[in-house]
């Protein structure tokens, strides 16, 4: 029977039961969730294991069971300066001394104003209007919204054009729309493949960034620009680096490519900078890259620097005016949570820090420790490749990772991983040191050795 608790104080009672005793011991937590938690990803009839928090501070995780372990993940590419970070704490404690949350509708805030007013002025030029939502997977949902009420408000033959063009191999999120350009096939959502929007997907991008760019990879790109551009309002990407879609780094030049036909066939462009955002990859943002500017940008994950969910989607002026002016007169969204002053005041400093504290010496730093510790790896017999882009580091293995086993092995080497598929990545806050770098590569090179910790 389902257990609920409050506080742990008095008698605690649902529509069933009248609860005396609350959970308080680690194992009785921990067979709560086992049994009434739904983690990511993870199934309820035989759940994977999970392992309780107790604290985290800079770029350690304190487990409850006293474990130490350093992170690896960023809490999925979120935390950009650390955990329990003084000036985050600071500005979310004065923030919330003053306001928590107001609606966005018909009020406003000197925090999301000075937010908006700091990703105008980072991002590339042309993106100046902020759309404030409250994840990166709804800042996509809005990006692929804003694309066809712009078709829709020029109207004429323009109101046709409702599908989306992608790449295979690309990742946006997990809501309909941003599940509808995810990969079909290698992707994690073919289950919904009958009710998903159909899009038209482009072979993903082949050439290697640092390597030479093939210009035979676009031709196939452009005869589906050329074949659809009529039904299609946009065209969307990750910048750079295919994330969730196996930790791919293709070239710039492919991206320009994409800039061009886009212009070339009337399609508006959306950079998904969700992951790659704020200097994850060596650049500010990825499309820098490629020195070109999307027509829509999404940004998530690392705008808060990983204290709250916050996302943002920027648009051109001309996009904003056509919706504005069109029947409805207005853009259809409005997320409650929109614009959040406590997400916002921490998203400011958050981006403040970044220049504090050198991002560019920072990743650079952090980039030159992954050479020097995960490219190596590649002589091992179990890998096909490494690949290293400032951040961000990935061993990409022949076999499957059997995910529970690895995951308690990692932890047992005092270290946050979490692999999916054939790829053991490390994307860690940017505050981390090359002594903790080391001990995730180690404990990456010791599980490569243990055949238990892979299928097949």
């Amino acid at each position: 029977m389902m257990s609920i608790f409050l506080d742990g104080f008095g008698l605690l009672m649902n529509k069933k039961h009248t609860i005396k005793s609350p959970l308080i011991t680690e194992s009785d937590l921990l067979n709560f969730d086992r049994e009434n938690v739904w983690h990511p990803y993870t199934s309820m009839s035989n759940p994977l294991p999970s392992y309780m928090v107790e604290s985290a501070k800079g770029v350690e995780i304190k487990l409850i069971s006293k474990e130490i372990l350093i992170d690896g993940m960023s809490s999925w590419w979120a935390v950009l300066h650390g955990y329990n970070n003084p000036k985050l704490n600071k500005a979310l404690q004065d923030q919330v001394e003053k306001v928590s949350h107001v609606m966005f509708g018909g009020l406003t805030h000197e925090p999301a104003i000075t937010l908006s007013q700091k990703l105008i002025a980072l991002t590339p030029p042309g993106l100046d209007k902020v759309f404030l939502c409250d994840s990166g997977s709804v800042s996509v949902e809005v990006a692929i919204k804003m694309a066809m009420q712009y078709w829709q408000s020029i109207g004429g033959k323009s109101s046709h054009k409702t599908k989306l063009l992608t790449v295979r191999n690309g990742y946006h999120g997990d809501t309909f729309a941003a599940m509808s350009v995810c990969d079909p096939v290698t992707g994690m959502h073919q289950i919904f493949d009958k009710v998903l929007m159909k899009n038209i997907f482009a072979p993903a991008p082949s050439s290697t960034f640092g390597e030479a760019f093939n210009n035979k990879e676009l031709v196939e790109l452009e005869t589906l620009f050329e074949k659809h551009h009529h039904e299609l309002a946009a065209f969307i990407i990750e910048p750079i680096v295919q994330g969730t879609g196996g930790m791919r780094f293709y070239h710039p030049d492919y991206l320009k490519a994409c800039r061009v036909f886009c212009d070339k066939y009337n399609v508006l462009m959306i950079a998904d900078e969700i992951a790659t955002g704020f200097g994850r990859t060596g650049k500010l943002f990825a499309c820098e890259w490629a020195s070109i500017t999307p027509d829509i940008m999404c940004l998530g994950k690392t705008l808060t620097g990983g204290y709250m969910s916050l996302a943002a989607t920027l648009c051109k002026n001309e996009i904003a005016r056509v919706i504005s002016e069109g029947e409805a007169g207005c853009f259809m969204h409005g997320p409650t949570f929109m614009g959040n002053p406590l997400a916002c005041a921490v998203a400011n400093k958050s981006i403040e820090m970044l220049f504090e504290n050198n991002w560019q010496a920072q990743v650079s730093s952090l980039e030159c420790h992954l050479n020097n510790y995960i490219k190596p790896l590649s002589k091992h017999n179990r890998v096909k490749a490494t690949r290293v882009l400032g951040s961000i580091g990935a061993v990409e293995c022949h076999q499957n990772v059997n995910i529970a086993v690895i995951q308690k092995r990692f932890v047992e080497l005092g270290v946050w991983i979490r692999p999916f598929g054939r790829l053991i990545y490390i994307i860690p806050p940017l505050v981390i040191n090359k002594e903790q770098v080391e001990k995730l590569a180690s404990a990456i090179e010791q599980v490569l050795d243990e055949e238990v910790c892979f299928l097949g």
